[in-house]
């Protein structure tokens, strides 16, 4: 062999020789990962919110007096205490020329769309905003607040029906139904929230609503006193990043309300809408959560208590979206809620001996009592009144309601006296079917019910007097 081609082959064997080193090497050298990111804080505790708010929140007892001069008093005040902090801005007019608001607060870059009161008589959530307008401008040093202004920019429409607000009805003044609104776009409100969502492009949307006292939850049925939707925006409730979001955020505000109303929490039936501002706006690239606020576990004014429930689950739900906790909730979390249904009744008399005022003999049954409020003038100033009305009468052991009473043993009739009061003793008049009492015990007639424990012959004692009509208090 001569000397060049041993140089070659030596050069051969000593590349073969590095590369095999280097190899070796390489495969023994740790792999270079890019640093974990650091998880996300927890979330707020649900039970130091609610006490939060306990001590600090704004919002007037009964929210069906909250009007359109109060809202805008309030955001004159919010603006005036901090203006560094809040944006208010008129964005038009209903038709009688009150103004729809918009504020801003926050300056980070994912922006966040809420908007309450799009039916007059739903005022509950209105409430909850000033609430967390209160708690942000208290609050704006302490970290959780800190991440919120940092990560989003949240924009807020409370009162966006003020004529229907003016009037406690569901409808604008065209007597239209705003949430139907949103392809014919016929109404001023429609248009201005249509307007200020392409504006605004958010990445989520909030709407914020009440539903009826009948809505229950769950077997046996409780009072749903949140209801939630991760809304559809195709027939076919198509999946995508949107709505996977808005089940995540269903999640988080169910794991927190949960806490504070156990069973209460209940989700609606995702069927589009086609007409409906909800499945619209999903539709036209913002995921809309819809938060429905129901009734309470206690008769009177469930206000308070609600207007709470709402102020955890909007600041839970921005806290998640802000931090990006939302990202690890489990989606099946909002699906495995049990859906709304109407099996719920503000009094439930059970077992009773009916009489009812009509001349029919007495038989044993059911009484289900459901409750509807109102806004009245009493002596110049403004009353909130619940109107009681019979709804069923029969075997309704299927139902539950806010209050069950247990009368076996007792006799139910027409409240024949307005004067009646409990450990009375009374006679009853003898109804006959052409003598009979103006208010009877009858599917659709007035609540009124007079309870009666049998005494001597022919005589009672009362028990129990439930009042066709109650005055909650609180008006201004």
């Amino acid at each position: 062999m001569n000397n060049s081609k041993l140089e070659t082959r030596n050069s051969k064997l000593v590349t073969a020789l590095l590369c095999v080193v280097f190899a070796g090497a390489c495969a023994k050298a740790p792999a270079r990962t890019a640093p974990a990111a650091p998880p996300p804080p927890p979330a707020p505790a649900p039970a130091d919110l609610a006490r939060g708010w306990d001590a600090e929140h704004v919002s007037s007892p009964l929210s069906p007096l909250v009007d359109h001069a109060e809202v805008v008093r309030r955001l004159d005040e919010v603006k005036k205490a901090s203006p560094d902090l809040f944006g208010v801005e008129s964005i038009g007019q209903s038709l009688e020329g009150r103004s729809i608001n918009h504020v801003t607060l926050g300056r980070g870059p994912f922006p966040v769309l809420l908007w309450s009161q799009m039916h007059g008589d739903e005022p509950s959530a209105t409430s909850a905003l000033f609430d967390l307008f209160e708690y942000v401008q208290r609050h704006r040093d302490d970290p959780m607040v800190r991440r919120l202004l940092d990560a989003l920019t949240i924009h807020v429409v409370p009162m966006l029906n003020p004529d229907g607000a003016a009037r406690f009805q569901r409808r604008n003044v065209q007597s239209i139904d705003i949430n139907r609104d949103a392809l014919l776009l016929q109404t001023l409100e429609g248009q201005l929230l249509k307007g200020l969502r392409d504006r605004l492009n958010p990445k989520i949307g909030f709407n914020l609503h009440n539903q009826s006292w009948r809505t229950s939850a769950g077997r046996p049925p409780k009072p749903a006193s949140i209801s939630l939707l991760s809304v559809a925006f195709d027939e076919a409730r198509s999946m995508n990043e949107g709505r996977t979001l808005t089940k995540k955020t269903c999640a988080i505000i169910r794991d927190a309300l949960e806490l504070l109303a156990p069973g209460q929490i209940g989700r609606y039936d995702d069927d589009y809408e086609v007409r409906a501002f909800g499945d619209n706006v999903t539709k036209w690239g913002t995921p809309v959560v819809l938060i429905e606020t129901g009734p309470w576990t206690t008769l009177g004014n469930p206000d308070p208590a609600l207007v709470r429930l709402n102020f955890v689950a909007i600041l839970t739900a921005l806290d998640a979206l802000a931090t990006g906790r939302v990202s690890q909730a489990d989606p099946q979390r909002y699906e495995s809620l049990p859906l709304n249904e109407s099996r719920l009744f503000y009094i439930l008399v059970k077992n009773a001996s009916i009489v009812n005022g009509a001349g029919v003999a007495p038989f044993t049954g059911d009484i289900g009592i459901v409750a509807n409020r109102f806004v009245a003038e009493d002596g110049g100033r403004k009353v909130v009144r619940l109107a009681l009305r019979i709804d069923d009468l029969g075997d309704l052991r299927t139902f539950g309601a806010i209050e069950t009473i247990d009368a076996t043993g007792l006799v139910a009739a027409p409240l024949f006296a307005q004067e009646l009061k409990p450990g009375q003793e009374v006679t009853l008049p003898a109804w006959t079917a052409m003598q009979k009492n103006p208010w009877t015990l009858e599917v659709g007639q007035a609540g009124g019910v007079v309870l009666l424990k049998p005494a001597s012959e022919g005589r009672y004692v009362v028990e129990r007097v439930i009042m066709p009509a109650v005055t909650l208090e609180g008006g201004r």
